[in-house]
């Protein structure tokens, strides 16, 4: 990665709770450097277990979760509120500024409703990012923690891909390289009989591991996750493992970690 006082870092939520206190101490540490990240986080099994809990059916739609008004408010709550406040508190514990924002705050995340809404509910893709507000978190010194809930003129509110969310962010600030902090080392390949991790790899080349089943199982939706941020002005997205000694400062600095994805 290119030297840059800036980056946009794209996690699950579950993946972030899981991480050290070690990878916080990082954040803060850049952030006291001049480094300025913005984070933005999903919470997909966070949602899972408060609607099982509460005797409400997921169900998704082309990997989109339908989201009728009932799951619309569990998805508001268990990301803005629970998960965005937990990693907020989790930088504010290792010595960082942080603030927590929904989508809907400010009218940061302006959306409106993807084309099948009739079938999947209030989903909806991304119109507009206000990228004045979050420039004015930064410059207040804060690191913006931003849940994706978008919302229309009209008030209505939507669930939003988190993968898509961060792409749109970082396309609206001018970061071109995007970190997407995972829970494996990167894309691996067999290579004379031991996996290593590839340092680049584009989509059609992705395509065929997939095909070939070199990518397989669970790492399936991380890649495509992480394909899915590559929108707008982003060029290319990091995967790195999150409990990788300093791994953001390394990412950076010398670009070397994980695997490199390009659109062509």
């Amino acid at each position: 990665m290119a030297k840059t006082n800036r980056f946009v870092m794209k996690c699950g939520g579950s993946t972030l709770a899981a991480l050290p206190d070690a990878f916080f101490q990082d954040l803060t540490e850049l952030q006291g450097n001049g480094v300025q990240p913005v984070i933005v986080h999903g919470g997909g099994p966070a949602i899972n277990e408060t609607l099982g809990k509460l005797g409400i059916e997921s169900k998704f739609v082309n990997g989109l979760r339908a989201t009728d008004e009932a799951t619309l408010e569990v998805v508001e709550m268990v990301l803005a509120g629970r998960i965005n406040k937990e990693i907020v508190r989790r930088l504010q514990q290792n010595g960082a500024k942080a603030l927590g924002l929904s989508g809907t705050d400010g009218r940061l995340i302006e959306a409106r409703p993807v084309a099948n809404a009739d079938e999947i509910g209030f989903v909806g893709d991304i119109t507009g990012v206000n990228s004045e507000l979050i420039e004015g978190i930064i410059g207040l010194g804060y690191l913006p923690v931003i849940a994706p809930i978008g919302i229309d003129a009209e008030g209505q509110r939507y669930n939003i891909n988190a993968d898509t969310a961060a792409g749109a962010v970082a396309s609206h600030l001018g970061v071109e390289t995007m970190i997407v902090v995972t829970d494996v080392l990167g894309i691996m390949r067999t290579v004379d009989g031991e996996k290593k991790v590839l340092p680049q790899v584009t989509f059609a080349e992705i395509e065929e591991m997939i095909a070939s089943g070199e990518i397989y199982g669970g790492m399936i939706p991380k890649v495509r996750a992480a394909m899915s941020c590559l929108h707008g002005d982003v060029r290319e997205v990091l995967i790195v493992d999150g409990a990788a000694p300093r791994v953001l400062s390394r990412a950076v600095r010398e670009g070397g970690l994980g695997t490199r994805i390009l659109r062509g």
